[in-house]
């Protein structure tokens, strides 16, 4: 996460370029809609080469808010995770005044400051490559740096715009806690490693469709929370992945690293799949890259590429350095892609 700061008297400008970030065990369903808090714990990557470049503006020459993604004027009332991030920090905002009057301060609050964001991606968009994530945390830091939050109010502003989007403000692999308390006082995020702690580890991006998802994440974790019948075994399951996985990356040990990827992976579009209707992100393409990753590992009778998909049909590996052109010769060879490569 990086920011440039360019203030004057009037108009006051941030520019913030912000990764996505790979869920390696993954969250999905919410115990609070409200206040944006997950069902389970989740631990993530973040990929640095896929970014938002965002420019956050304040101002009296800001009438209005307002978000451009791509060229594009984003319709804030069908989207309302923007709506939850601005409301949250102007709350923010109003609590430090009473604060500050309380304790006979005169400060300057501008709640009522209109905010106007302009983003660009080098990656598609809404198509299950965690845009949101880069998205907002984008914004919540954007604002952030303007307002001088600290990182954990930075961190619950990125969360009410996108659950994994919290994930996205720090660096290396980064533990998100559910918790328990009714408030989300103690859902935090944390660093467990920094992010030159396993500097041989790699990523490849695939993509195997540009194409918005017809179901939005938030939405198929909805009606997962109301349908499947696998949710609660699932939530069983996870803090044991949580442990195996940090213990792994601690090791440095890819073969279990991996198990607990491609598990996890498995397990997240098993619950897809047991929510009425049945929810399908993974495409032909999608389930073609996972028989092709079980079949160069036998090959090699070594585990040296572990695959991963999000909500949506476009694939992450992870893999050893010492490995990637192996694996890229394989993916040139036997997978005819759209857009292959992206970034490793």
């Amino acid at each position: 996460m990086s920011s440039n700061d360019g203030s004057s008297d009037r108009v006051r400008e941030v520019k913030v370029i912000a990764p996505i970030n790979i869920a390696l065990v993954k969250y999905w369903g919410k115990r609070n809609e409200d206040l944006m808090l997950p069902l389970n714990d989740s631990i993530s990557l973040s990929i640095n080469d896929m970014c938002a470049k965002t420019r956050v503006r304040i101002g009296a020459s800001v009438k209005k808010d307002s978000v451009s993604i791509n060229g594009s004027n984003v319709c804030l009332s069908k989207h309302p995770g923007f709506l939850r991030c601005f409301k949250e920090v102007r709350r923010l905002i109003r609590k430090r005044s009473i604060i500050s009057e309380t304790a006979g301060k005169s400060e300057k609050h501008d709640y009522f400051s209109k905010f106007e964001v302009v983003s660009e991606t080098n990656f598609p968009i809404e198509a299950g490559l965690a845009s949101s994530a880069a998205g907002f945390a984008a914004i919540a830091y954007g604002l952030g740096q303007i307002y001088q939050l600290n990182i954990s109010d930075i961190i619950r502003v990125a969360r009410m715009g996108s659950g994994s989007a919290c994930r996205s403000i720090l660096s290396g692999l980064v533990h998100w806690k559910a918790g328990t308390a009714e408030d989300g006082t103690d859902c935090i995020c944390e660093t467990v490693f920094p992010e030159d702690y396993w500097p041989t580890l790699r990523s490849l991006i695939l993509v195997t469709s540009h194409g918005t998802k017809k179901v939005s994440s938030s939405n198929g974790m909805q009606s997962t929370v109301k349908t499947s019948k696998l949710l609660q075994a699932r939530m069983d399951i996870v803090p044991e992945q949580i442990t195996k996985l940090r213990n792994a990356f601690r090791d440095r040990n890819f073969e279990q690293l991996a198990k607990v990827i491609m598990s996890d992976s498995g397990q997240l579009h098993a619950l897809c799949m047991d929510t009425m209707p049945s929810l399908r992100y993974l495409n032909d393409n999608s389930w073609y890259l996972m028989q092709l990753i079980h079949a160069l590992n036998r090959h090699c009778k070594d585990t040296k590429v572990a695959y991963t998909f999000d909500a949506g049909p476009n694939c992450c590996l992870f893999l050893e350095s010492v490995n990637v052109p192996l694996i890229l010769a394989a993916v040139n060879k036997y997978c005819k892609l759209p857009s292959d490569l992206i970034g490793m």
